[in-house]
């Protein structure tokens, strides 16, 4: 490529008259002398006494660089404008919830009928695990309705509903491993099937169960109103099915997934099962995001982009999720590692602020929202349930799929092992692009190799200072106690860490281009620093694709669009240098890549920020969140930063960045942004969670040896109690509790066996529980295993809130904590527990 090939020396003795105003124009005497020197070999271009190429006022007349000289101002601004538009382009495809209005019509989902069932449910109130309003009310409820819906469906079809109460345990390694056992928990199974029966069926699960303290709008009373429209739409239908559809409203998934565990562990219809849909939340309303599927089985995301009206999926967030650092899962996995079944697991993500809070209420899903989860399971069982491949699911189990939706208009999905082609064609395009430049003889590519190499050094330094600064300011931030201070403004975050992260990258390159690539060309340099971008980039494609990693398309997309970018503009970029026509198409060029960046970039933030506030008091949230920052910084920086060389200076923009920075940092230092809101319209709160409670401590023989009383405290985010200490002088650190080493989870209750995460908890002491049935604990046996363990079997009578600890020696431990729950009073369960010499 011949614009590829000419030599920087080469660049600086052009005068550039095919660029000049005018052919009187001449070049300014020391300009000349500078560039008959000689090309330096070094890194830095020439030493540091030698005169400077270009001016720093720089001027449109006629130098070589005269067509490079871009105004800071109007490349900052332009730049800045661009984004914006992309961010409103993005904002406006989220708020697009539905392409069209509820139809209500025959044959189709009714969300305003969805939504009086989500209304009757949540108005029943918290539905914990045992309670009567789960076990008695919520399961009424749902009889009534199902029978109700049986009486006005199609005779084509035939309705059978059975209520399950399983009782059984399993092991789960979710969230380092514990044993859940549960007793007469409640399902409600719905089969749906044709007249004369099925063999194969497609499941949809929710559940109606919620946690203590919420009336589980999204989570996931919606779910289930969702369903039960799906199976009033599905029963009233005058085509018939192929195969059965099972709706399993399940009572018992905050419980760690027990109801799940439970039916297809247990009930005679789980055998029919070929594929399942799971509804879950993270959030409130807005999208319903499809984030995991399979395992394997590339028909069901098939099944999903040709069925669904308004599709969002994405195979980053299954890649993200199923890598466990989101702590959370769902009854997908029961179904995917109990009963050997693929599916689609799809979740509201929007607001997650409020999920699993008392403000998670109907109001707060807006019917849209309804409307499109119902349109699409609506379109996917009936596809599944007419589709040949449900019988035949086990021959198209094998492979996996890239798959991703286009600002939620449509979905492109091909087999990985065809995204792996396509990502390695985009990389040979790449190599042949810079091995072209790479591998020609010197005395025509000058120093492009030195420069190229030293180019790079200087870019990952640039990133990597960057987020050592970011990093600094957060650790900062943490410890002066002003941690969270975006988490009710979310743009002081990016004004304090992504503003810190330009303004350090553009620092590292501007004193680049003074210092060590003195008397170069500004286009040539601004070529330089396109192919390391470029490069950096095909490394990244590289290995994800080596890893075998679906999101490879990501790295791809932003390979091959600026490549095809760079060889569309290349021959106006050589002529004219970087004038309006050659912004305006690069940044065309970019509008893809660039456009669903800010996409998923979103998605991270929707989903991140409000994990980042139920995190624990272990992770600083504020280091998560500049580092994320800073790396979606990085990303979206990458192609811009030879605009850096290309403007005429960058003094006025690192200016105002650092300025925007320190004003954000010193006004978060001072307290300025509270963490949270109570705001009726978005509330942010806070979380913490109280259990009253007596704690009994028994011995090996089964005597108690010690018993209190208290309010035990948790705070689920980083800050703790600081700010609840100045309302609430007594809980402050007098109270901390402290770890009783020799009793299981140091002597508290954990729900989960989670106190690795949240180790600052508080005890305030506090008058005995006084229930109405009292527990009562007795050590059956104690038996001496041949494995030098101890098996211990006890007997606890009711389910109360008052924990019994088994205080082991030092010289043992739990192998596995039990979940112990009922949901009837008064019942009498045997355990054994084995403890394990260390």
């Amino acid at each position: 490529m011949e614009w590829g090939s000419e030599s920087a020396a080469v660049r600086r003795h052009r005068v550039g008259g095919e660029r000049r105003d005018g052919p009187a124009a001449a070049p300014p005497p020391e300009r000349e002398a500078g560039a008959q020197e000689p090309l330096v070999d070094g890194c830095g271009g020439g030493g540091g006494g030698r005169t400077r190429k270009r001016s720093l006022g720089g001027s449109s007349g006629a130098s070589p660089d005269a067509g490079t000289g871009l105004s800071e101002a109007r490349a900052a601004l332009g730049l800045a404008l661009y984004l914006l538009a992309l961010r409103t382009l993005v904002q406006l495809s989220l708020q697009q919830l539905v392409l069209r209005g509820a139809a209500g019509h025959h044959g189709e989902f009714d969300a305003l009928q969805a939504r009086d069932y989500l209304e009757h449910i949540t108005s029943i109130g918290p539905r914990t695990t045992g309670s009567p309003e789960n076990e008695i009310l919520t399961v009424h409820y749902l009889l009534e309705q199902i029978k109700l819906i049986e009486v006005q469906s199609n005779r084509l079809h035939k309705i059978s509903v059975d209520v399950q109460r399983p009782t059984g345990s399993f092991s789960i390694d979710f969230l380092g491993g514990f044993t859940s056992y549960y007793d007469n928990i409640t399902n409600v199974v719905v089969k749906l099937e044709p007249r004369d029966g099925a063999q194969h069926a497609v499941l949809a699960n929710c559940h109606f169960d919620s946690v203590a303290n919420s009336p589980g709008a999204s989570d996931d009373a919606v779910s289930c109103s969702v369903m039960l429209e799906v199976l009033r739409v599905l029963s009233t239908s005058s085509e018939a099915l192929h195969h059965a559809v099972i709706f399993l409203f399940n009572g018992a998934e905050e419980n760690v997934l027990q109801a799940s565990h439970g039916f297809i562990t247990q009930h005679p219809w789980a055998s029919l099962i070929r594929a399942f849909i799971n509804l879950e939340a993270a959030g409130v309303g807005g999208k319903e995001l499809v984030f995991q599927t399979g395992p394997e089985n590339p028909w069901l995301v098939q099944a999903y982009v040709s069925a669904a009206k308004h599709p969002f999926a994405s195979v980053v967030a299954q890649e993200v999720f199923q890598s466990g650092i989101i702590p959370s899962d769902t009854d997908f996995r029961i179904y995917r590692d109990f009963g050997n079944i693929p599916g689609i697991d799809l979740a509201f993500i929007e607001n997650g602020y409020i999920y699993h809070t008392k403000y998670d209420t109907a109001d707060r899903i807006l019917t849209d929202s309804i409307q499109r989860a119902g349109d699409n399971i609506l379109a996917v069982l009936k596809h599944l349930a007419t589709s040949d491949m449900l019988a035949a699911a086990s021959k198209y189990r094998h492979g996996n799929m890239v798959f991703f939706d286009v600002l939620g208009l449509f979905v492109i999905a091909y087999p990985s092992r065809i995204g792996s082609i396509i990502n390695y064609m985009v990389v040979m395009g790449v190599i042949l692009y810079l091995g072209k430049k790479l591998l020609q003889p010197k005395h025509k590519t000058g120093n492009y190799k030195k420069d190229f190499l030293c180019g790079l050094g200087i870019t990952l330094i640039s990133w990597f200072t960057s987020l050592v600064t970011v990093l600094i300011i957060a650790v900062f931030i943490s410890l002066i106690g002003q941690s969270l201070s975006w988490y009710n403004h979310f743009y002081v975050s990016v004004c304090l860490y992504g503003t810190a992260t330009v303004a350090k990258i553009i620092f590292i390159h501007t004193l680049a281009k003074r210092f060590y690539y003195m008397n170069v060309s500004d286009q040539y340099l601004g070529e330089v620093f396109f192919d390391i971008s470029l490069f950096v980039h095909c490394c990244f494609l590289v290995t994800l694709t080596y890893q075998g990693l679906c999101s490879a398309f990501i790295s791809a997309v932003w390979v091959a669009f600026p490549l095809l970018t760079k060889l569309c503009v290349h021959k106006d970029f050589k002529q004219h240098g970087a004038q309006g026509k050659f912004i305006a198409f690069y940044l065309l060029g970019m509008f893809i890549p660039y456009l669903y960046a800010l996409y998923l970039i979103w998605a991270v933030f929707e989903m991140f920020t409000p994990i980042l506030g139920r995190s624990g008091s272990e992770i600083p949230p504020d280091v998560v969140l500049a580092s994320i920052l800073a790396g979606c910084t990085m990303i979206l920086s990458s192609y811009f930063i030879n605009f850096i060389y290309l403007a005429k200076s960058t003094k006025k923009t690192m200016l105002t960045l650092t300025l925007v920075c320190a004003i954000t940092f010193l006004l978060v230092c001072s307290g300025t942004f509270f963490p949270y809101s109570s705001n009726p319209a978005n509330p942010k709160p806070k979380r913490v969670f109280l259990q009253h409670m007596t704690r009994t401590f028994h011995d090996l023989e089964g005597n108690a040896v010690k018993r209190d009383s208290g309010i035990w405290i948790n705070g689920f985010d980083y800050t703790g109690m600081s700010h609840i200490t100045p309302h609430i002088p007594e809980i402050n650190d007098s109270i901390r509790a402290h770890c009783e080493e020799n009793a299981p989870l140091c002597g508290f209750p954990w729900y989960l066996p989670v106190h690795f995460l949240i180790r600052k908890n508080w005890y305030l002491p506090a008058p005995e529980v006084s229930p109405r049935n009292p527990a009562h604990f007795r050590l059956i046996s104690k038996e001496q295993t041949p494995w030098d363990s101890i098996k211990l079997t006890f007997e606890a009578t009711a389910c109360l809130p008052i924990l019994q600890i088994l205080d082991l020696p030092a010289s043992t431990i739990m192998t596995k904590p039990y979940v112990l729950l009922c949901s009837s009073p008064q019942r009498v369960n045997t355990f054994s527990v084995v403890s394990c010499h260390k």
